[in-house]
């Protein structure tokens, strides 16, 4: 690889003078930045961006940390990230695996987007105590160097269950998220606190992974214990629609037989027929927020922690409680 030092050689100046050239400092004159660059060119020589990184100590890049790249809601997400961060003259790096957390340590970004279970909080708050900016989108952490742009899980979860009850369903299944999961834990907590203030109704709590997969043995399970009309809520779209593949195969209809709400109104649901109901935000509007507040901190500027609201979508998947329909299995 061509230095300047290969470049200061050929054209009989310091290495000071080809870097006040290279940078288009004043220091040096125009005839002699032209000889620079027109030897710089010749030698085909590319800037070390690391080097110069640790010299100025900004990379004009901000990473995005993701548990991984599969799903609906990241698209919308990452536009609103790259659409801010391009417009503030900051470049966005999509990041995944254990060995991509060097990244931040090792100063190659400026900053990080956390939505990566992977990391734990603990290592999030040690580089937070060495002056790295970080904002996180999966957990509640408490520094001066982190802020917190959180979806309002809760909330949703809270209007995904109430708007079941208020149909009349007594018999209502969660499919859940992974357990390490942020957002499947706090819908979860939101679950619960409607279920205690909430009688004669059976929850029944299904394990599931976020996958369409874990949408399918869900609904093996509600089609082997049907004895009457039931409710499921997914805590996210793409089990939804994984439930509802499988029952499509059975005699059994959505919003007849099984009433089904899912979580967070991703593209496919709204040319689902019956239309799921679900919770909806904007994915957009997150990942944008995300890199305001993040680039704001950078900047030294001060910024509280920021919540992502959500709205309920009366879908026809979920319909009124109503008596036994006889079905063929």
């Amino acid at each position: 690889m061509v230095s300047i030092k290969d470049i200061a050689k050929k054209a009989g100046v310091s290495i000071s003078t080809v870097s006040y050239a290279l940078n288009g400092s004043s220091k040096v004159t125009d005839e002699t930045r032209s000889k620079i660059l027109a030897i710089a060119k010749e030698l085909n020589y590319v800037p070390n961006a690391a080097a110069r990184s640790l010299k100025k100590r900004e990379s004009r890049i901000i990473g995005v940390f993701l548990t991984d790249f599969k799903g609906d809601v990241y698209g919308d997400l990452l536009d609103g990230m790259k659409e801010v961060c391009n417009a503030q003259g900051y470049d966005l790096i999509v990041c995944s695996g254990k060995q991509a957390h060097r990244m931040l340590p090792e100063r190659m970004i400026d900053g990080a987007i956390i939505l990566d279970h992977a990391f734990t909080n603990a290592e999030l708050l040690k580089y937070a105590e060495r002056n790295h900016k970080i904002v996180v989108l999966d957990r509640e952490l408490e520094h001066p160097n982190i802020n917190q742009v959180l979806l309002d899980n809760k909330a949703g979860a809270t209007l995904a269950t109430e708007f079941l009850v208020e149909q009349g369903h007594k018999k209502i299944y969660i499919v859940t998220g992974p357990d390490d999961s942020f957002d499947s834990i706090q819908r979860m907590k939101a679950v619960k606190m409607v279920a205690d203030r909430t009688e004669d109704v059976e929850w029944i709590e299904i394990p599931g992974d976020f996958k369409k997969s874990g949408g399918e043995r869900a609904a093996e399970r509600v089609i082997g214990e049907y004895t009457g009309p039931a409710a499921v809520f997914c805590l996210n779209d793409e089990m939804a629609i994984g439930f509802c593949n499988r029952l499509a195969e059975t005699d059994y209809r959505i919003g007849e037989h099984v009433h089904l709400i899912g979580f967070d109104n991703i593209e496919l649901t709204s040319y689902m027929q019956p239309r799921l109901a679900t919770i909806n935000y904007s994915k957009r509007k997150w990942g944008a927020l995300a890199s305001e507040q993040l680039i704001k901190i950078l900047s030294g500027e001060e910024v509280e922690h920021e919540r992502i609201y959500v709205t309920l979508i009366k879908g026809e998947s979920v319909g009124k409680s109503a008596r036994q329909v006889n079905v063929t299995r």
